[in-house]
């Protein structure tokens, strides 16, 4: 069977997430043929003798900014009419479940990371769909973002996890954080299982747990809630 979806990660340094498309969940997808992960190194499209992908900023500044030329050629290799080319920029949409699902529906994802003071505008401008980022802060390079990416977009492909309900109980499913977990034992050093979890009443579990959903996120993470 063809994978239901194909990634392909473009990064200077592929062996900071070989190990991690290669592990748990995302390494048996693969194994099972449902996702297709590939790791290539943007050097491997630079022409030049010494494979150099970064130069100097025109008009001056702190860094090195990647050249356009590798990233082009490495994209417009790989691209298919069906594929969605990213790019990882800390002043991108931010990674959400929304997102997450939508891009899960996809046939192949393109996945660019950028690093030292981020890539030329110009390869922005044309050959980029779209860019996410992780959250308010910068790395030392998009990598680890782009693997962040990978893991949450591939919890929505059918057949990646053992037990599809997860997904369903995860935080920001239905706008609220998660409800607390436990299992045995039921006495841990004195501290107890709340007694409403042993009693077997499917309702009343249900209602605790969206009550301790409410709980945590008006106190986390307030800006949840809807206002009805």
């Amino acid at each position: 069977m063809s994978a239901l979806l194909s990634i392909d990660l473009l990064t200077l340094f592929p062996e900071m997430v070989e190990g991690f498309f290669s592990a748990s969940m995302l390494g048996r997808a693969v194994q099972n043929g449902v996702l297709e992960l590939r790791v290539h190194n943007i050097r491997d499209w630079a022409t030049d003798k010494h494979q150099v992908t970064d130069d100097r900023p025109f008009g001056g500044g702190a860094g090195m900014l990647m050249k356009p030329e590798p990233i082009v050629r490495a994209i417009e290799s790989l691209r298919r009419e069906e594929s969605i080319t990213i790019y990882m920029a800390p002043d991108g949409e931010p990674l959400s479940r929304g997102v997450a699902s939508e891009l899960a529906t996809a046939k192949h994802l393109i996945l660019l990371s950028g690093h030292y003071e981020g890539i030329d505008q110009r390869v922005r401008d044309g050959w980029i769909d779209r860019e996410i980022s992780i959250g308010d802060y910068v790395l030392t390079n998009g990598t680890l973002p782009a693997a962040v990416l990978v893991d949450c977009v591939s919890r929505f492909v059918p057949g990646v996890l053992g037990e599809p309900m997860s997904v369903e109980q995860d935080s920001f499913a239905g706008d609220l954080l998660s409800f607390p977990q436990y299992t045995r034992p039921a006495d841990f050093r004195g501290m107890q299982v709340p007694e409403v979890l042993l009693n077997g009443n499917h309702g009343e579990i249900a209602r605790w747990r969206r009550e301790r959903q409410a709980e945590k996120t008006g106190r986390r993470r307030p800006d949840l809630l809807r206002v009805s």
